[in-house]
């Protein structure tokens, strides 16, 4: 083969969620890409549940999807059922969650990855990175072929020394029956990279027609809960129902009896598991005073009889995943089609890498997915997305592109990782975004696609569509400062039937949008027919409108914040910094500041075992250098 069909600008390793944002990011932007997989039938294979978004997750997908990645579209494509989570909280928490039709999902991300023009598949496994002088050369598959670049983004999810258990039972395995990357992991290793032990598990599959639906609890989608991608337009989605049952006494009781063949509980795996998806073993041991668990039964694909069992994640063998089954309503005579299964594997502790997700121990290699101690499809893509992204960039001797805590859940995930590092499989929740009024779901492309288009990967098309939207909403927002009401009988009568205080002076409507118990929908009936206003039709349009407005002075409060900690963030630490001879830094801190390396004082600052008094003498060093 000629050497230039060998030779790339950038090589992603792996086309899981990671490895196929990063490879379209990096070709996208110009570089000719070569993505590597053990098998080109799998990319985006859903190994686990069969669905995409939820609160702080589902925020993620539509930040990809703001900055260009494939991630929201496809998922629109292919959705089952389409539900908007937590709509009696306020705006902040509120995210899209879908049942996804797996199979399709995984043709369509391969259809997608066919079609770009500089990127090339190839069905391999990479058995070793070489390294020169610190620097990447290129990849060497297990056939032996040899592939040029200077850089190569490593997604390989949980394959790295992976072992599957069932009860006492364990071997070298991967999902879907794949085999394991040893060889790459001991190569790893020997680059001098610090491995750590995780451990996850996957509930058992089961046939349809085995399941009594009689009695339990349909779990629907709901219409008009929009979509994960601006482009996908206004679109009802299928409503395939999922279902709802509990374990019991009986179940629990059976689990205990049988705790010693938990691979977890017997000893034989030590890999640490995900605290917030736990197995129903650790369900029953650690919340020993609840009566029952919820487990979703839900689709897998419209092409299939599998139902995938939400809830009952297990290592037990397999004799007793159809024990405790059939002591659940509606699973009396479930017949599984997949054991459910442990697995245990590598990751590389994420305090290893820069905010570009670029390693600090080897120039040109990134690190992105599971591999860096995330848990989740959402999560992995949107690592991947940053590190094609900088790979690109790195690519074209550019600044890297780096994502801050203020900017997107992206950059609290990025942060999060690099900064404090992982002991449990890492999960994104609203919970850990400082910010998350104003990084809300439903303005990631408000707050994105700008970034997105200047590096190359929104097109015209999608960029005159984000202008568009933001001409509508600020044309919304102006009719609503625009248009007063004054405090008459009629106005009066009308916020009186929907609880509200009356007009004692003239307001805007956008004054009055702000009262908690005052709804879009409820403008109108107090305005009065043919009165001058006429809301948009576009529900997205009004929805952000009455957002802005209703959290107008939360918001401010916000930014005023996201104003202080940005004098901290824009303190660059050199990276040449010596912390050892720092005489009023704890011993602890420079022992942190020496293994993380941060970019900045706010990094810094987030460190565990770094105080503000430390912040406070590292911000006096850093000036009086400075100054000489």
């Amino acid at each position: 083969m000629s050497e230039q069909l060998m030779t790339f600008d950038v090589i992603v390793i792996g086309a899981g969620h990671a490895g196929c944002e990063a490879a379209l990011a990096a070709s996208k932007m110009g570089c000719k890409t070569l993505l590597v997989t053990t098998n080109i039938d799998h990319p985006a294979l859903m190994a686990c549940n069969p669905s995409l978004g939820g609160p702080g997750k589902g925020h993620l997908v539509k930040e990809i999807d703001a900055l260009g990645g494939a991630m929201g579209i496809n998922a629109d494509r292919h959705a089952l059922q389409m539900r908007r989570l937590n709509t009696s909280k306020g705006p902040a928490v509120q995210a899209l969650r879908a049942q996804v039709d797996k199979h399709a999902y995984q043709r369509g991300m391969k259809n997608i990855l066919e079609k770009e023009q500089l990127l090339t598949l190839r069905e391999s496994a990479v058995r070793e990175i070489l390294v020169e002088e610190g620097k990447v050369q290129g990849v060497v598959t297990r056939q032996g072929s040899f592939y040029a670049s200077s850089i190569v983004v490593l997604a390989v999810g949980v394959y790295l020394h992976s072992k599957i258990f069932l009860g006492h039972n364990y071997y070298p395995g991967g999902p879907a029956n794949q085999s394991p990357s040893d060889e790459l992991a001991d190569n790893l290793i020997s680059l001098g990279f610090k491995t750590e032990r995780l451990s996850t598990g996957t509930p058992p599959r089961v046939y349809r027609r085995s399941i009594n639906f009689d009695g339990l609890s349909p779990v629907a989608g709901r219409p008009g809960a929009g979509s994960f991608s601006y482009v996908t337009g206004k679109k009802e989605f299928k409503q395939l129902p999922c279902y709802l049952t509990y374990t019991n006494e009986r179940t629990h009781k059976l689990i205990l009896d049988n705790i010693s063949y938990a691979p977890f509980y017997s000893g034989l795996a030590a890999g640490k598991g995900p605290r917030y998806c736990p197995s129903i073993e650790d369900k029953v041991v650690r919340f020993a005073d609840r009566q029952r668990h919820p487990i979703f039964i839900e689709p897998e694909s419209e092409e299939t009889e599998e139902m995938y069992l939400q809830g009952v994640s297990t290592g037990l063998p397999e004799e007793l995943q159809y024990a405790l089954l059939r002591t659940v309503p509606g699973l009396e005579n479930v017949i599984i089609t997949r054991p459910a299964y442990a697995i245990e594997y590598d990751f590389f502790p994420p305090t290893q890498l820069k905010a570009t997700l670029e390693t600090k121990k080897i120039d040109g290699l990134f690190f992105a997915g599971q591999i860096n101690g995330t848990t989740g499809y959402e999560e992995a893509a949107a690592q991947g997305l940053m590190a094609g992204i900088n790979a690109a960039l790195q690519c074209r001797k550019e600044p890297p592109f780096v994502l801050g805590r203020t900017d997107a859940y992206i950059g609290v995930l990025i942060d999060d990782l690099i900064t404090k590092g992982v002991t449990e499989p890492y999960r994104m929740f609203t919970s850990r975004c400082e910010y998350r009024l104003l990084l809300r779901h439903d303005n990631a492309d408000l707050r994105l696609t700008e970034k997105g288009y200047r590096l190359g990967l929104i097109d015209e098309q999608r960029y005159e569509l984000f202008k568009e939207k933001k001409r509508l909403l600020d044309a919304e927002k102006k009719k609503l400062h625009s248009i007063r009401l004054d405090p008459s009988p009629a106005v009066n009568e009308s916020l009186a039937r929907i609880g509200s205080a009356p007009l004692a002076k003239p307001q805007t409507l956008a004054e009055l949008l702000k009262r908690p118990e005052v709804g879009y929908g409820d403008l109108i009936p107090i305005l009065g027919e043919g009165k001058g206003f006429s809301p948009s039709p576009d529900k997205e349009i009004t929805g952000e409108a009455e957002t802005q407005i209703k959290y107008e002075g939360y918001i401010a409060k916000q930014e005023k914040s996201v104003k202080q900690i940005s004098r901290l963030e824009s303190r660059v630490i050199p990276n040449d910094f010596v912390y050892d001879g720092l005489a009023n830094l704890s011993a602890e801190a420079k022992q942190k500041l020496n293994t993380i390396r941060p970019r900045t004082l706010g990094q810094a600052s987030r460190i565990d075992g770094v105080t503000p008094a430390d912040i406070s003498f590292l911000t006096i060093y850093l000036e009086n250098r400075r100054r000489r």
